[in-house]
């Protein structure tokens, strides 16, 4: 390129003279003649490179944008057909998550066992077959939905009244979550002792309305922290409390509720009766026991004084299967004297085997494990239920 230049530059003089140019010989005009042609072909050379390197450039540019077009159609396309990630705060997940908290927030096993009791209470006033009609079914009901009501209180308030010890013990409870704020677990547990007494009212049951208002004043003297109340601090108190819900409230209060307002009987305690209040007082006591087991940790920094923190875990968990034990044995004591063949049967070896099964179990249960006790006193539900 260099020679190109030179031989170009070196063909024409550098300015332009005044004087006619002189005549050139033969050797003369033939180098002129040879320059001109070199310096044509050279222009000729860099106007064809000129042209294929604009062609090449437009070439490059066209196929760039044609390459970035299919290149985002492409992305397009693959986005579109890629599945989206489900957003927790849309409309088809708020439902669910709702309702997942507000299971959570009942304590389901608690709903299962007041609504399970009403009913197996509720059938030992049963005298005869015609005794099951509409009647019967709309008294169960209503008992069972304004306890349901009154126990989403209950459990409700000891979760407001516990939250910074449910961060330790039980850490995937709404409120302790942060699914619920404050503002919204008081407006649940207002609502819920609201509908349950307004229930209770106009169903026009005595019985029913005081078995809810015990509850509420006991529920409410457990948890609330107050001066001279939460009464769970102290473990006899609190152990009292739930025998008197779960045990006396429960058995009496809503066989009382269909023995005299469903049927308008005169108010009597048969053997059923009083042996199921003897019988639901030892699981009454053992689950005010044992709920206390796998929160150790959370009371001993909040300064709950339960069984287990004053005893310990294994010393607590082994009483509570001695009682439980000793209920099975009185269970079977009674069943043997029963005057019928096959209901003494059935309840011997009804009893008989729960024994068994919870004997097995609880020797398998590893006291180290939290989620073991846990399970455990899950099992224990199941076995009252």
């Amino acid at each position: 390129m260099q020679i190109m230049k030179s031989l170009i530059i070196g063909s024409f003089p550098n300015k332009v003279s005044s004087y006619p140019p002189p005549i050139p010989d033969s050797s003369s005009s033939l180098i002129s003649t040879g320059s001109f042609r070199v310096s044509l072909r050279a222009s000729k050379l860099n106007h064809s490179q000129s042209n294929l390197l604009r062609y090449n450039n437009g070439a490059f540019n066209e196929s760039f944008l044609l390459s970035r077009k299919r290149n985002t159609r492409h992305v397009a396309n693959a986005v579109s057909e890629q599945p989206m990630e489900p957003d927790s705060a849309s409309p088809q997940n708020s439902l669910p998550n709702a309702l997942n908290a507000f299971y959570k927030f009942s304590r389901p096993h608690t709903v299962i066992g007041t609504a399970l009791s009403i009913v197996s209470v509720s059938l030992l006033a049963i005298q005869r077959l015609s005794d099951f009609s509409p009647l019967f079914f709309m008294g169960v009901l209503e008992a069972i939905v304004a306890a349901f009501f009154m126990n989403i209180y209950i459990v409700g308030l000891n979760q407001l009244s516990d939250i910074e010890i449910d961060k330790v013990n039980k850490p995937y409870l709404p409120l302790a979550s942060g699914e619920y704020s404050v503002k919204t677990g008081v407006i649940i547990v207002s609502s819920f002792a609201v509908m349950s007494f307004w229930l209770g009212w106009i169903v026009g049951s005595w019985p029913l309305f005081w078995a809810l208002f015990i509850s509420f004043l006991l529920g409410t003297a457990y948890s609330v922290n107050v001066p001279m109340l939460r009464w769970k601090r102290f473990a006899l108190v609190a152990a009292m409390c739930i025998l008197a819900v779960r045990a006396v409230i429960v058995q009496i209060a809503f066989y009382l509720h269909i023995q005299t307002f469903v049927y308008g009987r005169v108010a009597v305690f048969p053997k059923p009766v009083i042996f199921a209040t003897g019988f639901m007082s030892f699981f009454s006591v053992v689950i005010a026991l044992f709920k206390d087991i796998p929160d150790i940790v959370g009371d001993k920094i909040f300064g709950i004084q339960s069984f287990t923190v004053r005893l310990g875990q294994k010393r607590v968990f082994w009483i509570c299967i001695l009682l439980l034990e000793v209920a099975y044995g009185v269970a079977i004591l009674v069943g043997a004297s029963s005057p019928f063949l096959w209901s003494r049967y059935i309840t011997i070896l009804g009893h008989a085997i729960l024994g068994l099964i919870l004997w097995g179990r609880a020797k398998s249960t590893d006291l180290e494990s939290k989620s073991a006790i846990t399970s455990f006193y899950m099992f224990i539900w199941q076995v009252k239920l």
